[in-house]
């Protein structure tokens, strides 16, 4: 039996890096100018009041909260201690992003998220000594990587709340996503041409657009594929909410009109300020869900004249089977491009084996499906959320890692729906569905949402796209199928797909969902999506549906603060339902910084 290869590559990471080490020392002189202006101009009279005032915070919380301990019951201590704490609230600090402590979930349960916190800078530290002097290069290059530095941070946010099972699950769906950041991580830093250089790591190296699906890569398991705008902009805007703001000016600065969507924008000036990378031998884009993405991509041409593009260009009528070929043939001109710019074939043993193991995690996560669509949902929350759009769209069964952790994820909700376990205890109030796309600066809003008000997102639009098995023997009909995938993708299937795939899904997903309540985020600079609120409106009333209409700018707070989305959830509960929050510490408190 032949051995199974191990993913990723080692020799991506063994590829002799090329360092300009003048051009390095060049740009540290330049780091070091800056760290000293910033000392110079620093009001450190002020930084030290500062540093009294949180310290001064710090003890009347810690006060505050012996207090409230002292002030209950035996009982009552008894089951915070086994249990946790009920009153999340006390986690913000005024004006801050960041938590004032991690959250007390019980002795059990504190202890597993221990570990799991321990596990996550285990494995970081040990995947950026891979190459750990161009990773940390990066950090000098490019503002974007420091953000990353707040992955721990992200990770609480995001599983807030959580006990027993569910904690279990999220922990194990956001660890696969970091290792996948933290592996490119340092795979960008190597092939960058401004930093690690690794003209041999640049022969082997594929870049993608945010929204170009991964699949295609399965069939070259000796090449490397990046997405070359998810670590950079994409993702991290999620991790934190201040990151693209720089970027957003720039490019408005050189103008480019303020309602383009924050997504092309944010990407557009990083370009423009020499914010990404500059690697790979070819660069590979896609039918966007909009013009302003295609935009992004124009621009990355024009950034990076010498690098080669490949523009995927699926029809949108992809409900017309008629235009099929078209779609399978451009996949073929796809590869084709691949195999001219790196050398390398495409492999059918190696595509047709990831996508039996692709077609293996879309069956769990059609169990996951299936039992969220009950009264005992389990697998709730933005661990979910995000894992499955990165599963989908980034990973797409190439890293054969990632059926191990739906495995075991499949068998921890298989044992809580057989437990009745609560995803979050006690707060299991309204079934909800999640429609258009979330803000990108609120990336546990969900998970807020149900710790507040016990509003539990069943699904979202985003998750809700293509679940064919994909053809693993066939090779005409496999090029079909992966073209349907791509014809298919995160956004572009609802957005694009025409008024039945956008207005009427949402109410036959409604009903399969058993949802009477409608997250409808309102993405402001969204033309897309913009054209079909009043029928959503108008057609949800009649539905007997409560739509939440949540206004974002996607990956800029300035324009609608995270407390601005809140207080529209407030708002509605109180008024609208007559509901009382079921942790009133969550209601009103400050969470953000904006520029």
């Amino acid at each position: 039996m032949a051995k199974t290869p191990k993913y990723p590559n080692p020799k991506f990471f063994k590829a002799k890096d090329n360092i300009d080490w003048k051009k390095q020392w060049e740009n540290l002189k330049v780091c070091g100018g800056i760290f000293y202006d910033m000392f110079k101009e620093t009001d450190w009279e002020a930084f030290k009041n500062g540093w009294k005032n949180t310290l001064k915070m710090d003890a009347e919380r810690i006060k505050e909260e012996y207090n409230a301990f002292m002030a209950l019951d035996q009982q009552g201590k008894l089951d915070a201690v086994l249990y946790g704490e009920k009153r999340l609230g006390r986690l913000y600090a005024k004006g801050a992003m960041a938590t004032v402590r991690r959250e007390w979930r019980g002795i059990k349960d504190t202890a597993y998220d221990f570990y799991e916190w321990a596990r996550m800078w285990g494995m970081l530290l040990m995947t950026f000594s891979k190459d750990l002097i161009p990773a940390l290069n990066s950090a000098l290059h490019y503002r974007w990587m420091i953000s990353y530095f707040c992955c721990h941070g992200f990770m609480d946010k995001n599983i807030m709340g959580q006990r027993g099972r569910a904690l279990r699950m999220s922990h194990l769906l956001i660890y696969d996503i970091f290792r996948y950041v933290a592996e490119n991580l340092v795979l960008l830093s190597k092939a960058d041409r401004k930093n690690g250089n690794s003209e041999e790591l640049n022969k082997m190296l594929m870049t993608f657009d945010e929204m170009t699906m991964g699949q295609i890569m399965a069939g070259f398991p000796d090449l490397c594929g990046i997405p070359y705008q998810l670590l950079p902009v994409f993702l991290v805007s999620e991790i934190d909410q201040l990151t693209c703001v720089p970027y957003i000016d720039a490019v408005e600065s050189f103008g480019l009109p303020s309602d383009t969507c924050p997504v092309p924008s944010s990407e557009c000036g990083a370009l423009v300020i020499d914010a990404l990378p500059d690697m790979g031998c070819g660069f590979i884009s896609s039918s966007m869900p909009c013009d302003g993405s295609t935009m992004a991509s124009s621009y990355f041409a024009r950034r990076f004249p010498n690098t080669p593009v490949f523009h995927l260009c699926f029809p949108v009528r992809y409900e017309d089977e008629s235009v099929l070929q078209s779609a399978a043939e451009d996949i073929k001109a796809c590869i084709k491009f691949i195999e001219d710019k790196t050398g390398a074939k495409w492999n059918w043993d190696a595509y047709f084996t990831a996508m039996k193991r692709f077609n293996k995690e879309t069956s769990y996560e059609l169990e996951k499906w299936e039992i969220n669509k009950t009264k005992y949902p389990q697998l709730l929350g933005p661990c979910y959320e995000l894992f499955r759009k990165w599963n989908y769209e980034m990973d797409g069964g190439i890293d054969p890692r990632v059926i191990k952790t739906c495995e075991k994820v499949s068998k921890l909700i298989r044992e809580a729906y057989e437990d009745r376990d609560e995803a979050w205890v006690g707060k299991m109030k309204y079934r909800a569905i999640v429609w258009s796309c979330p803000a990108h600066y609120y990336a546990n809003f969900s998970n807020w949402a149900a710790n507040c008000w016990g509003i539990d997102v069943l699904v979202e639009m985003e998750s809700l796209n293509f679940t064919k098995p994909l053809e693993t023997e066939d090779k005409e009909e496999a090029l079909r199928d992966l073209a349907r995938l791509y014809e298919r993708m995160v956004m572009r299937r609802h957005t694009n797909g025409g008024y039945h795939n956008v207005v009427t899904e949402l109410w036959r997903q409604c009903e399969a969902w058993d949802a009477k309540l409608i997250i409808m985020y309102q993405n402001v600079a969204c033309k897309n999506m913009a054209t079909v609120q009043g029928l959503l409106d108008d057609q949800g009333r009649e539905r007997g549906y409560d739509l939440i209409w949540i206004e974002h700018d996607l990956m800029d707070p300035r324009t609608v603060s995270r407390r601005t989305m809140r207080d529209k959830v407030n708002e509605f509960m109180r008024t609208v339902k007559n509901a009382e929050p079921v942790d009133p510490s969550l209601v009103e408190f400050e969470d953000e910084v904006c520029m």
